[in-house]
């Protein structure tokens, strides 16, 4: 059993879809202090800004170990954190802040390219063994309309996505090709999964949930 650390429908809907049933718990991290202090750890150190991809992995790692100090070993083998972000004209960008925002997005990514990281942090409950990586894939985008993006908005989706938009909902018709892991876009990478829990021992096919049962068929009728 894996426990996800995450209130993302989209994480767990493939999760699920491949397979995988695991326990959700949702961290109470505060993002904005987790991003706060990355930086300043490197300003102090004379480091650049963090990368998209440092950024996204901070999140998932403070995530992870949050829902780690609230869960048992006996109830999940390993804690599953995620975060994404979208890297777009030099900027990086998480979950629009309101409608505007979500509008302005759509203006800067329309017709063009972004690349989306997925960050993920394991972390065995036994021993506080520890795994982690990133998965980025470019997106291109279509042009929608100026109505379609209007219609797109008031549908309330973009509002809860990081960069504005997903591939597995509405948004998926104003996508127009993935260079990389599309799971990876909905937000959690099931190649990358596989391969750290493989790293902490845990075997991708074990995690399968039984089928359900059936019952026997009767020759006599």
């Amino acid at each position: 059993m894996i426990l996800l650390a995450s209130k993302s429908s989209g994480r767990l809907a493939t999760l699920q879809a491949a397979g995988v049933e695991p326990l959700v718990r949702v961290s109470s991290v505060d993002e904005e202090t987790v991003l706060g202090e990355l930086i300043r750890r490197r300003r102090d150190a004379g480091l650049p800004a963090p990368s998209a991809a440092e950024q996204v992995q901070a999140l998932a790692r403070a995530k992870a170990l949050d829902v780690m100090t609230s869960t048992d070993p006996q109830e999940a083998e390993v804690v599953v954190g995620c975060d994404s972000m979208l890297e777009i004209a030099g900027q990086v960008v998480g979950k629009p802040a309101d409608v505007a925002q979500a509008r302005e997005r759509w203006r800067m990514m329309s017709g063009g390219t972004g690349t989306l990281h997925t960050g993920h942090f394991l972390v065995r409950t036994a021993d506080g063994t520890t795994a982690e990586g990133v998965s980025s894939a470019t997106i291109r985008f279509g042009s929608p309309s100026p109505a379609e993006v209007e219609a797109y908005i008031a549908s309330g989706e973009p509002l809860w996505c990081a960069g504005a938009f997903t591939i597995d909902g509405l948004g998926g018709a104003f996508i127009e090709g993935i260079d990389g892991d599309p799971h990876g876009v909905v937000g959690i990478s099931l190649p990358l999964l596989r391969r750290l829990l493989a790293a902490l021992g845990v075997v991708w096919t074990d995690l399968w949930a039984p089928p359900p049962a059936t019952k026997p068929v009767d020759d006599a009728h």
